[in-house]
């Protein structure tokens, strides 16, 4: 296999893969719809696209030197969690009528992907396996991640745009709302156990 194939295989499985990130783009695409969520999904893949970069130019070094940078970001990464569980699990479930709800942001997906120890992890992991520090590799890698980073988060909301219509009456959307907040929910309790 290719280096070039292998880094793919290795962006595919872990952009594509449940987590934080993919699960707001499902209940996203659920309650706004495929084309309200490309920003979201746009930011997110940026967001990570610059943690790559920025883990593989020496920033996992500088969290190994100051560990309480470390315990921030992770405390911060389940208290952004929680709070998006509460906002899932709070909705009143109508996809109508309420035009203050909007579908996250571009910063918002960034920020998750900066707060979200998935995303952390695939970084160091990825930049570790591929790079061998060379730069020039950290770029192809980069470039071969950033594309299929976005396809993937997009294949959620897509997913969640596509049951969108059978979530159409309220209750089944708080439903739909609260077992996606309960899975973010375990997401935190998970970091904070492991």
């Amino acid at each position: 296999m290719s280096l070039s194939l292998s880094m793919a295989a290795f962006a595919l499985a872990a952009s594509i893969s449940p987590g934080p990130v993919n699960i707001v783009a499902l209940g996203s695409g659920a309650r706004h719809g495929l084309r309200a969520c490309l920003g979201h999904v746009a930011g997110a893949t940026l967001g990570f696209c610059l943690l790559l970069v920025l883990t593989g130019l020496g920033v996992h070094e500088l969290l190994l030197r100051w560990p309480l940078l470390g315990t921030l970001l992770h405390g911060g990464g389940v208290l952004f969690l929680l709070y998006m569980a509460w906002k899932l699990a709070s909705d009143d479930g109508r996809l109508q009528g309420d035009a203050t709800q909007q579908a996250p942001s571009a910063w918002h997906g960034a920020a998750m992907q900066w707060l979200s120890p998935k995303a952390w992890l695939a970084a160091v992991a990825g930049v570790g396996a591929y790079t061998g520090g060379e730069q020039q590799l950290l770029w192809l890698f980069t470039w071969i991640y950033a594309p299929i980073c976005f396809v993937s988060i997009a294949s959620w909301a897509w997913a969640g745009s596509v049951i969108r219509s059978y979530l159409h009456q309220p209750r089944r959307l708080r439903l739909f709302n609260r077992a996606l907040a309960l899975l973010l929910v375990g997401s935190a309790g998970y970091l904070l156990l492991g």
